[in-house]
């Protein structure tokens, strides 16, 4: 096998687990509906990827060596995969699809902060015009003209925020971490995601009575679940064979799965105001690719 085909395997995973991320968000708001809030459908979806994990994996998870290299590392990819996932799955329920990622697209500004220091990458000129396009873009689509001012100006807009940061933090440190095997790495995103998606449903009044949940519902959930445990091994084995940069350029395709798909299953509209900024964050995204290749 030559090595132009061994490289396009890590780009081709990318590209299916963005293809199905752009669709997950639906099966999520289907559970709202029924009475499944996103904390514990999250906790649930995961809890079911871990089982087959560990199931699946026991021979080779029992050979590897977890605790060799920086074992410190899969507590914290766990721990930031937990609130990417989660605080993706929370806005996209609560909030406008389309805004939500795109927020979530900034992560290629935090990308570069962490790259630089955690993997010593050097910042170029397109790093800082990657800085500056997202910044930008971030400003024209959360401006708030009558407030004078750009923050986030709902719940679901702070979720898909955080949840950018959180996966480019995620990012950097399973490419920092060339130790662990991607089984590995992927229980640590499943227990990470789990545990946090439980503990914030603590939190939450309301919880679902067993008796009231229909058989469709469980069949969702455990659908759900096997789509999550599939697309993590997928997207973790892209991650860790391309440069973070990169990594996060292919992943924009995400959003056209996502944008054909919201077209088609909500009446959300963004305004043009909305849409300049998030073709400002996009181009931010495409200069990160070049700043890559540099």
């Amino acid at each position: 096998m030559n090595k132009t085909k061994q490289n396009d395997f890590p780009v081709a995973a990318l590209l299916i687990g963005a293809s199905i991320w752009g669709l997950l968000w639906y099966p999520y708001r289907l559970l709202e509906q029924a009475r499944i809030s996103g904390a514990i459908a999250t906790s649930i979806t995961y809890a079911i990827a871990l089982l087959l994990g560990l199931v699946i994996f026991r021979k080779s998870l029992h050979r590897s060596q977890v605790l060799g290299g920086e074992p410190h590392l899969l507590f914290w990819i766990g721990l930031f995969a937990g609130w990417t996932n989660l605080a993706y799955v929370l806005g996209v329920i609560h909030g406008e699809v389309m805004r939500v990622l795109l927020l979530f697209y900034l992560a290629p500004l935090w990308t570069i902060v962490f790259s630089r220091v955690l993997l010593n990458e050097m910042l170029s000129l397109h790093g800082y015009l990657v800085i500056a396009f997202s910044l930008a873009g971030a400003i024209v689509m959360l401006w708030q003209p009558e407030n004078g001012f750009s923050l986030p100006s709902s719940y679901g807009d702070w979720m898909g925020l955080s949840a950018g940061f959180m996966f480019a933090l995620s990012n950097v440190l399973s490419r920092k971490d060339q130790y662990h095997s991607v089984q590995v790495k992927s229980v640590a995103v499943w227990s990470g995601v789990a545990l946090v998606a439980f503990g914030y449903s603590l939190f939450l009044v309301d919880l679902p009575v067993m008796s009231d949940i229909f058989t469709d519902t469980y069949l969702l959930l455990l659908g759900v679940g096997l789509v999550v445990f599939a697309l993590s091994l997928v997207v973790q084995y892209g991650l860790a064979h391309t440069p973070a940069n990169q990594a996060i350029v292919i992943m924009l395709f995400e959003l056209v799965v996502a944008a054909i798909a919201a077209y088609f299953l909500t009446d959300e509209a963004m305004t043009p105001r909305e849409w300049i900024g998030g073709l400002m964050i996009i181009s931010a995204s495409l200069f990160s690719a070049s700043m890559n290749r540099e």
